[in-house]
Order: C-alpha cells, then structure tokens, then sequence
C-alpha cells in the first residue's frame, strides 16, 4: 500500500485529484507519497516539492500540482525539481551515485485538473489533467528503485545528523566502533509514523506519544525546521525539562533548516528554550513573567514558597493566577518531554499562543513509569468560563489522526534490553511481587508489546512480546544477545571501580569507542558527583579524559569529543549513548520507594543504543541480577498475572508521588522507628510496650 503524508499545502484541488490517482494503483504497491515536502535548500532559499512519490516499483517521481486555469512557468519549475532532487542524491555520495553521477533518474510531472492541454511540443514535459491519466502514467513509466530505503533516509535528511560527526577511525573489523557505525546508518530513516508527525500539521494541539528512543527529538527538531521554511511570519519556541537538551536542539535544528533552506536558522524566529528560565537565559515561564508583570521566581525562592519537588508546578500556577488574560507570543510552542511537567506549565504555553493556539507536546508513555498516562487534553489545559474544555480531540478518525500520533517502534533499545527495562521497572520477576502496574491494559499494546498467550484483563495469566515491527530486529543482530545487556555483581565498590575502569580503557582502546560514545550514570540523585570520583580517578591514572554532566562543563550541553560523560539520573534524561554504564545499581533494588528506584533504573537502560552494564554490589544489586535471569530464562518475555482493580489500586497507592508534608511525615516516621528500634535492642523498651503503643495509636486514629 502507498501511504499519502500530507503537509502543507497550496494546491488543495489538486491534492486530492493526486490522492484519488494513488488509491487507483495496483493495491499491493508499496512506498510513500510526500504533499509539501520535502523542503530542499537552494541559492535562492528554500524549494518545496509540492508532491514527490518515492516507491520501490515505481521510482522517484515528482508532482508538480496546479489548482488554476494557468500553467504559468510550468517547465521552468520541472527543470527546477529535476535539478535540486538530483543534487539532493548526489550529496548521498556512492550510496546513490557512481562517478558523480546519480544511479536514480528522478522524474517530473505536472497535475492540472483545472487547465488545458498546452499546444506546444512537450517531448520533455508531462502535463496530465485527471487521476486516471496520471495513475496509467506512473504505471507507464515505472522504474525499479532498489535503493528505496537510501533514498528516503536522502530525502528525510536525518543521515546529515550522522555525516555531521567526525569519521570514525575504525582500526580492527568487527569491533563496536565499526557495528556502531552500520548501527547509526541503519536507523538514518524515518519511519512512516515519525514521517507523519514531522509533516502532518494542526491548528490547534497535537500530541506526540511514544517510548524512549522513538524519535520525539529529532521529529520535533525537523518539524521546527519544516514550520520555519514554510512559514516565515511565524515565531517558534521549543521547550523542555532536561537543560543539556538545548545544545542537542540547537545542532539538529541547525542541521536540518540548512538542508531545507541552505541558510543558518533566524535565531530571532526560532527560541529554543528551557521551561523556567532567567534574566540571564530565557525561559518559557520568565518570559510569561515578564510579559505578564507577574512577579518571577528562581528556583531558591520556589522551593521555599512550595517545597521541594512542586517547585516549578508552584510558580507555574501563582504566575496563571496572578494574570488571567492571553498574553500572544509565539505562533507555535512544541514542547518536549512533556511528561515531566504539571498541567500548570502546559496551561501557561497555551496563554502564549497567538490564535489558533497551536501546541505540539511530545512525551514518553513510561518515562515516568508510576504516572501509567498523561492527562487527556480536556483535562490537561483547562477550561473556559462555561466549564467547557480549551482543548478536546475531534471524534473525525482522519481529523483525530493528525491530532493524536504514536510512535510504537522503538530506534534506540533492542528487544532484550527495552524488555529488561520494563520487567525490571515494573517487578514482573520479583520475588515479592509487582511494583507498579498500568490502570489501562491497552496501554502495553499502545507501546509496542504484542499477546502471545493469555489475555490482558483482570486476573488472568499473560504473556508479552515486542516483535519485528515495534523492535527491528538490526539493533539486536550487531551483537551476541548477551553482549547487549549484562549485570555485573561485586563484592565491593571498591572491585567495581577496577572493573568499570577496565572496561572503559578496553572500550576505547580496543572497541573502537570514542570516549564520548561512553555514558556512566550514578542512580543516586543526593550523591553522585562524590560517588563517581573513584572511577574518574581512575580513568584519569590511564589518560582518559572524563566530565560530570552539567557540573564540570556547562549545563547546555551533555556530552564533550574526547571525553567519557558522568551523569546523575535526571541529566540522562532525553540523552543516549551507545555504552552505558549503569553503577551503583543496588541503590535501585531497594524495597523502600521501590517505584521511584525502579523508575530511574528504567531510564537508565533505555539510554542505550547499543550495550549496557548494570553494576553493583550488595542485597539490593543480587535482587536485581535474579530478577534478570528470570527475563532471560523467560526469553526477554513478559509472563505475569494481570493485576485486579483492587489489586491495582494497591499499587497505586504503593506508587504515587508524595506531597512534601507527606515525605517530611514519612521521614518523621523512619526517625522514630529507627528510636523504638534502638531502645529495644537497649532493653529501655520491651515488646510488649511496642504493641501497647501502636494499639493506643490506633485508637486516636493515627
């Protein structure tokens, strides 16, 4: 079947009379219409492409589309699409050409439904009126095009993300370096949901869901980079929580407008910038703070106002309440990671927006595992002064299309490592049973997993699987299966520094790795930057250079060439890296807040796009290695009893964040247990005393 992908367009008569001669072709063809894309840069700025057809059957062919009585300079813009979708090949290099030249032969036609037949000799130009005619003319001058997958990774221009990185110096065949690198090529394509996020449009919000490693990123940078060239009025800004995020938006959508406009991005059109914000680095809030005459806060007075952890949701709605009037920005605000944030902050980019409001916000269904789905729309920007919600999806499928996509393949975690990461995340091998589990069922098929047994419904035995089309099987065939993931347990710490360094010295030594392919993340957010000083020391003693994200460099950007990156968990977020090193994993296999330690060891291992080292030592670190070899004893499966609604609720519960009165309760309550713990082992209590306490308790109704 040939897929249509519509953006925007100017030709909407002659759009459909396109669509109509696609659905006349042969049912079992296959490829992809583009509709206002791709952009192409040219000495004259950036040159759309009203309609180009890439198929393995049929070739390349480009539509030009008419919805007048007048051709105008009809040949000049064939000669025009001929020219740029040559040099657009040629830049491939050998994978699509020899000797300079192109192995492909893209072709023109003109679509004008509207206009006749011109009298003059057109030997080189096709001009067709009706979808009959262009449908037997795409079958009349079908070409072969074996190369379908280069030539759209080519015209998606995501392989530039690539080619924008120094060459490898690969010195042995078959090391990671060289798996990393075919790795990388591999994925150079979108997929056709990512195709459809970067190009469908919306008036309005549209939202963007999928798992970690599924492209949000790099689909919101090459949205931000098709809004700007086919829309020069407009004002953008792109937002999100994790700081390193910036620099990594900045290249991309750097990369991506030269490709589409061959110019450097209008800085003063595009804001790339962090939710909060300061007088020295703008931010979304700041601005909504200075726009508004509301009064700002930094992070130190928030924490005060609100307490730790509802710091910026604090701020967020004191600024919402303090003003009520729109305050017209920005002409569209995309947001990522978007998970991370209280509808408060949502709610204030939607006062931002000049009308039509247009909002994209992607997020990660699992990013934070506990939280099971986002608000609806309805709920998550508010209402009127009728009570009527500011945004609701339509019930039109085709409509509701555009404004909901999902991203079900995963790019960045193999089967066997994304699969570790959520039986681990969820505890569906632990011994003591599970840690948190959705409220939705429909939600595991939503992300990609498949039944091969059993049934997902309440109380019945189930087993899960992610198959070929949700986990392409390439990222898992580069490596033995147990290279992919591994846990190491240690007597101490003091043997797993040795090995961590080891391993990274023959990583880059041996493997081919660059320092900066290397990630090591500390799951403890209190103390990393101490807990990590070990390993860099010793990685410094064999001459290998390494930074603590955001602390020894700045905070805009993650990763340095040269360098191993050192990262606390909430820097990893949004970030990846092909080695990752997860220490001091026992910290994760505690029982105590076991959702939230489960949760960060679930972003950990999907940093990954290629290996991970779980590490550790101790009880916490054991209970986890067990819980691994059931997942690979079971065949990276999912095999567990889908909880009851009351069952669920008691995980709920187990799971939900805590209000700061709350943790200060709960740490109130360890003091005294840890007190009545010592004065029984000092005889200063007796047993019976503990029960005639707690019996008294009870009875107040504490």
């Amino acid at each position: 079947m040939i897929e249509i992908r519509r953006g925007q367009v100017d030709s909407p008569g002659a759009t459909e009379a396109l669509a109509r001669a696609i659905g006349l072709l042969p049912a079992e063809s296959e490829g992809v219409v583009y509709v206002g894309y791709p952009v192409m840069g040219t000495p004259d700025g950036p040159f759309t492409i009203d309609a180009l057809l890439v198929s393995p059957e049929f070739g390349l062919i480009a539509f030009d589309l008419v919805d007048g009585k007048d051709l105008r300079d009809f040949e000049e813009r064939h000669d025009a699409a001929y020219a740029i979708l040559t040099a657009k090949l040629l830049q491939s290099g050998r994978r699509l050409s020899k000797r300079k030249r192109i192995t492909i032969e893209p072709q023109v036609v003109t679509l004008a439904p509207n206009c006749k037949q011109p009298d003059d000799d057109l030997q080189d130009y096709s001009v067709l009126s009706t979808s009959q005619e262009l449908a037997r003319w795409i079958e009349n001058n079908a070409t072969a095009l074996p190369e379908f997958n280069e030539v759209l990774s080519t015209i998606q221009s995501i392989s530039n993300i690539r080619r924008a990185r120094a060459k490898r110096d690969i010195k042995k065949a078959g090391s990671r370096g060289e798996r990393l690198q075919r790795l990388e090529d591999a994925i150079a394509t979108l997929d056709s949901q990512q195709s459809d996020a970067v190009i469908q449009t919306f008036d309005g919000v549209q939202r963007i869901r999928g798992l970690a490693g599924s492209g949000k990123t790099v689909v919101l940078a090459l949205k931000v980079a098709y809004l700007y060239t086919q829309n020069p009025d407009w004002t953008i800004a792109v937002t999100f929580n994790t700081k390193s995020l910036k620099g990594q938006f900045q290249r991309f959508i750097t990369s991506f407008i030269y490709d589409q406009a061959n110019e450097e991005p209008d800085w003063s059109r595009i804001k790339v910038l962090h939710a909060w914000g300061s007088s020295s680095n703008e931010g979304i809030y700041y601005s909504y703070c200075i726009r508004t005459g509301t009064a700002y806060h930094d992070l130190t007075a928030a924490k005060a106002k609100f307490g730790q952890g509802a710091e910026f949701a604090g701020v967020c709605q004191l600024a919402l309440e303090s003003s009520v009037a729109d305050v017209p920005l920005y002409d569209i605000i995309l947001i990522d990671e978007a998970q991370d944030f209280h509808p408060a902050f949502l709610r204030l980019c939607y006062r931002l927006l000049k009308d039509p409001k247009r909002i994209v916000y992607a997020y990660d269904e699992l990013q934070n595992l506990n939280r099971g789905e986002m608000p609806p729309p309805s709920e998550l920007f508010g209402v009127n002064q009728n009570g009527t919600p500011l945004v609701a999806f339509s019930d039109d499928p085709d409509l509701a299309k555009r404004q909901d996509i999902i991203l079900r393949r995963c790019y960045r975690n193999s089967r066997p490592v994304l699969t570790t990461a959520h039986a681990l995340g969820f505890g569906i091998y632990r011994t003591r049973g599970l840690v948190q589990m959705f409220d939705n069922s429909d939600l595991w098929e939503d992300i990609g997993y498949s039944v091969v047994d059993g049934e997902l419904e309440d109380g019945q035995n189930v087993s899960l699987t992610r198959t070929d089309a949700t986990s392409p099987k390439f990222l898992e065939t580069h490596s033995p299966l147990s290279d992919l993931i591994s846990f190491e347990v240690f007597d101490d710490d003091a043997q797993q520094v040795e090995w961590l360094a080891d391993q990274i010295r023959k990583n880059i030594e041996e493997d081919d790795l660059r320092p900066e392919d290397i990630l090591v993340i500390h799951p403890n957010p209190v103390n990393a930057r101490k807990a990590v000083g070990g390993v860099r020391s010793a990685l410094m003693s064999l001459g290998i250079n390494s930074i603590i994200a955001g602390v020894t460099h700045s905070p805009d950007e993650f990763e340095y060439a040269g360098s191993v990156t050192f990262t606390g968990i909430y820097r990893a977020k949004g970030n990846e890296a092909a080695m990752v090193y997860i220490m001091n994993g026992q910290f994760c296999g505690t029982d105590w807040d076991a959702a939230w330690a489960r949760n960060i060891l679930f972003t950990g291992i999907t940093r990954s796009k290629a290996w991970v080292r779980v590490c550790g030592f101790g009880k916490g670190m054991i209970t986890l290695n067990e819980e691994f070899e059931r997942v690979k004893a079971a065949d990276f499966k999912l095999n567990f009893t889908y909880p009851t609604e009351t069952e669920r609720k008691k995980l709920n519960i187990v799971n939900r964040d805590l209000t700061p009165a709350e943790r200060r309760r709960r740490e109130r309550s360890r003091s005294d247990l840890k007190r009545i713990a010592s004065d029984l082992k000092a005889g200063r209590i007796q047993r019976e005393d503990i029960d005639e306490i707690l019996g008294s308790l009870f009875q107040q109704g504490e």
